[in-house]
């Protein structure tokens, strides 16, 4: 009887939640995507094919069980599919929001191989966390036996909260230590609310907090509070400080001309009703301003979608390849067109006009041979270029790490070339004893999904190193 529930992908069609109009979405910072009613989150999880071998499932990184959670929603059983979810992801309801799906799970869903369109899994496995916040389904943490061994965490990013969340569960004494004054780290300043309304990450937070995490705010480590003293308290260390610094473009200090760290955690900031003097000076506020945006990543299409929302007078986006070779979700860029954002691409900029920005020197650029990395690469058109107006650039260009041996004065912690820390595949281990890493520190800037699963095999493999056996997380 159950099975009459699914593979109904041949009768009914993919239906994604109904998405706000663009002239009524770009006034706020309200998510666009409505959610599902009930019968449309069973209706839509029924069109499942039940594959005996679900790609959906192995090109997730964090392996979720989706055939299993998805046959429970069409059946009705939403708590059950809720266990389900939460028993591989820590953060459910986030992924189903912010998650590249069309690269990862739906990308690779097999109906959609058929021509059928694939199962709208992230909204479905958000409205499945979403109910069950409402029904009061998620609990604070409530470990059967507390543990006397403490773990510290640096950085209350998706991967140490993931870290602390495991280690919680086990009865292991947590503190998170983090330099800003709210948790959540990009979740909560670096994604605009458009794509992840606040409330739905401090929800998490309060659960860990009520759970009894403890946290450790506006501490910034190697200032306020030594790397030292952090493995003097504790008997592990887990470092998950993500990577924040920016890079850069040569000559790019005339006013006018930002980062995007800097210009989104603002904007999300006054979200939280704050105050910014950035933002009401208007240095990191684009209202009624020309804007151009260089880079052609998520990043880049955050702030380009941040600034049309705030009133920008245009927003143009730079990017060096085509459409189609942007690293950045397709699904994005739609939403910036539809939006308003023009793109322009195979455009790189040449050098900025005023010392206070009135335009960007564009280079025309077209795609020549492959690179290293098999992508064409962009090549200069001779005597194509022009000046692009602006008078508020922000450059969206992608992160580095920070020094943190030299930051946190720990000459013996090992980095790779690229800055990132030296640490074992699979658990996060780095050359100091007790000392493990996750997250975007280790492999670089990456997806949220990434750093949930390095958190979780780090607090794993955490959890060996305190048992005494410093067992490596199992695959």
């Amino acid at each position: 009887m159950a099975g009459q529930k699914m593979l109904k992908f041949t009768s009914v069609e993919r239906d994604m939640p109904e998405k706000r109009a663009p002239n009524l979405r770009r006034t706020d910072f309200a998510e666009i995507y409505a959610e599902y009613a009930t019968a449309k989150a069973e209706e839509q999880a029924s069109r499942c094919s039940q594959c005996g071998v679900p790609y959906c499932q192995s090109h997730c990184p964090l392996h979720n069980n989706i055939p299993d959670w998805l046959r429970l929603t069409a059946e009705g059983r939403l708590q059950e599919a809720y266990e389900v979810s939460q028993a591989t992801n820590t953060f459910p309801e986030i992924c189903g929001r912010i998650c590249p799906q069309d690269r990862l799970c739906e990308g690779n869903c097999v109906i959609e191989q058929s021509g059928h369109g694939t199962v709208t899994i992230g909204s479905v496995e958000k409205y499945i966390t979403d109910t069950a916040f409402e029904e009061g389904w998620v609990k604070p943490i409530r470990p059967h036996t507390e543990r006397p061994e403490s773990v510290g965490i640096i950085g209350a990013g998706p991967g140490g909260l993931a870290a602390a969340d495991m280690l919680r569960r086990q009865g292991v004494q947590v503190t998170v230590y983090d330099r800003y004054d709210r948790g959540g780290g990009l979740l909560t300043y670096g994604i605009p609310g458009f794509k992840l309304e606040k409330d739905i990450v401090m929800q998490r937070m309060q659960q860990l907090e009520d759970g009894g995490v403890k946290f450790v705010l506006n501490c910034n480590v190697g200032d306020d509070l030594s790397f030292g003293a952090i493995r003097g308290e504790h008997d592990a260390v887990l470092i998950a400080t993500g990577v924040y610094k920016s890079r850069d473009l040569p000559d790019a200090d005339a006013s006018g001309i930002v980062r995007a760290i800097d210009y989104l955690t603002a904007s999300n900031r006054k979200s939280f009703g704050d105050e910014v003097a950035e933002f009401d000076s208007g240095e990191l506020n684009a209202q009624g301003k020309k804007v151009v945006v260089i880079g052609g990543g998520d990043t880049a299409m955050d702030c380009v979608r941040t600034a049309i929302r705030q009133g920008a007078e245009s927003v143009k986006c730079l990017y060096r390849r085509d459409k189609a070779n942007m690293p950045g979700s397709q699904r994005e860029v739609q939403n910036a067109e539809e939006e308003g954002v023009e793109f322009v691409w195979l455009s790189a900029p040449a050098g900025f006009e005023g010392d206070a920005v009135t335009g960007v020197s564009v280079h025309k650029m077209r795609l020549g041979q492959p690179d290293a990395s098999g992508r064409q690469f962009p090549e200069v058109i001779e005597g194509a270029d022009y000046v692009e107006d602006a008078d508020l650039v922000i450059k969206a260009l992608g992160f580095e790490p920070e020094d943190l041996p030299t930051l946190w004065g720990e000459d013996a912690l090992e980095v790779t070339r690229w800055g990132t820390i030296k640490a074992d595949f699979g658990t996060g281990k780095t050359n100091l004893d007790g000392v493990y890493a996750a997250g975007d520190i280790v492999r670089g800037a990456s997806l949220v999904v990434w750093a949930i699963r390095d958190g979780r095999e780090a607090a794993e493999a955490i959890l060996g190193y305190l048992a005494g056996s410093d067992a490596v997380a199992a695959e």
